[in-house]
């Protein structure tokens, strides 16, 4: 669960009473929105709040003292809060910081219940910029802490957080190395070291070899083949494919285990087919659904932004190509891949087949493992990175899934896409060098993943 350390701002001619009444609000909305939260010991400053620049290196002990246990601090201004004590208390913290500050009351205007937080926030505000602290806000720029409006405030600050600490020190597993015809994947590794995310490469000859030591006779593989039964229509895969498409899941379990990860990118084709016979759209489908982030075709920059999406979202993300239009429509298309699609995407559970590529190219029974379905309607957010000149640039939008028809006979699984001013946008994505490969999942979390890329993580934005 997503947990905030909860600081409280205060100076000391200003009314102080609101902080006590504060406290229990924000604790209440923090716990109605799904969260937890960790806060400082009242009895340790003048009402658990910092009001000088001693109270405000009290805070900043608790805080070190609780490192690891909070995922982003929530800044309370019940009213002008002093500005050098927040400085204090939190230019070290490492995490994602929400400065909220309460609104003044009409009737309670006078000299000691005038809070005139309205005017402390963009004290605060200002000196954490000139401190290069980087921080969130919310929309409006005072809201009341038992509002509908702060739990949508909350709720988006959870995501941010959320996407900052999965993409910090994140490991990727690429398992295979990059097709050599696939250029659209390159990517440069030492970018994404500058951004603490490392790429760890494992040979497809090590994944198997993997996948050939399993023993068929064990508790783990026979527990893996129930669930494959289960995952998805096997009906008609042969027992020689669905072997070796349970051998693959647990020797990708291996090597996220081993580099302690749940992100990774594997190289699918053709060597799965022509060594294995069997592909890996079904492998990266119930890895995603099991919550191991994986993109397909060493896909390293959209395994980072899968990444990015699941956390946002809670929910498995997917790698799709932005690849049919929908005939007339300017604002729709198809996206589409062969078959990762996971369950959890899909408007029902998928239908193991052949790969049609390669059943055409290689004949029968050499490529099972495509899990074959729609994607769902819903509201969904696309993002999509690069490395360019030793930076990650990205780009993040909402849309939705409407769930229209595709027609029979229509190969792989995909699903219709709405987005707004879809031509301009295209057009944006193809003169900047973005690739083919799009990112997505459901829920529209495109304001988290933008302030969580600019604001914290350090990654270049392009507007789309």
């Amino acid at each position: 669960m997503t947990t905030f350390a909860l600081f409280y701002g205060n100076r000391a001619f200003m009314p102080d009473d609101v902080i006590d009444e504060a406290r229990p609000q924000l604790e209440k909305a923090v716990k109605d929105a799904g969260f937890d939260f960790i806060s400082m010991d009242v009895g340790l400053t003048s009402h658990g709040a910092a009001e000088t620049v001693a109270e405000g290196k009290i805070y900043a002990r608790f805080l070190e003292e609780n490192k690891g246990k909070f995922d982003g601090v929530i800044v309370c201004l019940a009213n002008f809060s002093d500005e050098s004590a927040a400085v204090a208390a939190l230019k070290d913290c490492g995490v994602p910081i929400l400065i909220q500050a309460c609104p003044d009351e009409i009737g309670k205007m006078d000299f000691a219940g005038r809070r005139d937080a309205f005017c402390g926030k963009l004290a605060i505000t200002d000196l954490f910029y000139q401190y290069g602290i980087p921080f969130s806000l919310t929309q409006s720029h005072v809201v009341a802490l038992s509002s509908g409006e702060f739990q949508g405030e909350l709720k988006k600050f959870g995501a941010v957080c959320r996407v900052v600490k999965s993409l910090r020190k994140l490991t990727v597993a690429a398992i295979g190395a990059r097709v050599s015809a696939f250029k659209t994947m390159r990517f440069d590794e030492l970018t994404a070291q500058k951004y603490g995310i490392t790429v760890e490469t494992i040979d497809l000859a090590d994944f198997f070899l993997r996948m050939k030591s399993a023993d068929p006779s064990s508790a783990e593989y026979k527990g893996r083949m129930d669930f494959y039964e289960s995952y998805a229509d096997c009906t008609r895969v042969p027992a020689a494919s669905m072997d070796k498409m349970v051998r693959a899941s647990l020797a990708a379990d291996q090597i996220a285990a081993e580099l302690e990860t749940d992100c990774m990118t594997i190289r699918c084709w053709d060597e799965f087919q022509r060594e294995m016979q069997i592909s890996a759209c079904n492998l990266v489908s119930e890895l995603n659904d099991r919550g191991i982030v994986t993109a397909c075709e060493l896909d390293i920059a959209n395994a980072i932004s899968m990444k990015a999406l699941a956390s946002a979202s809670e929910q498995p993300a997917m790698c799709l190509d932005f690849n049919n239009n929908y005939g007339d429509d300017p604002n729709k298309c198809i996206l589409f891949h062969c078959g990762p699609i996971c369950n959890t995407m899909m408007k029902e559970k998928g239908i193991i087949v052949e790969h049609k590529m390669f059943k055409k190219t290689m004949g029968d029974d050499v490529s099972w493992g495509v899990n074959q379905g729609c994607i769902k309607a819903m509201p969904m957010t696309y993002s999509s990175a690069k490395s360019d000149s030793g930076k990650i640039v990205a780009y993040v939008d909402n849309g939705t899934f409407t769930g229209e028809p595709i027609e029979d006979g229509y190969f792989g699984t995909g699903g219709v896409a709405q987005i707004e001013n879809m031509q301009k946008k295209l057009y944006k994505i193809a003169k900047n060098g973005f690739r083919h490969h799009v990112s997505v999942s459901s829920g529209q979390n495109r304001d988290a993943l933008l302030e969580a890329y600019r604001e914290y993580l350090g990654f270049e934005i392009m507007p789309l």
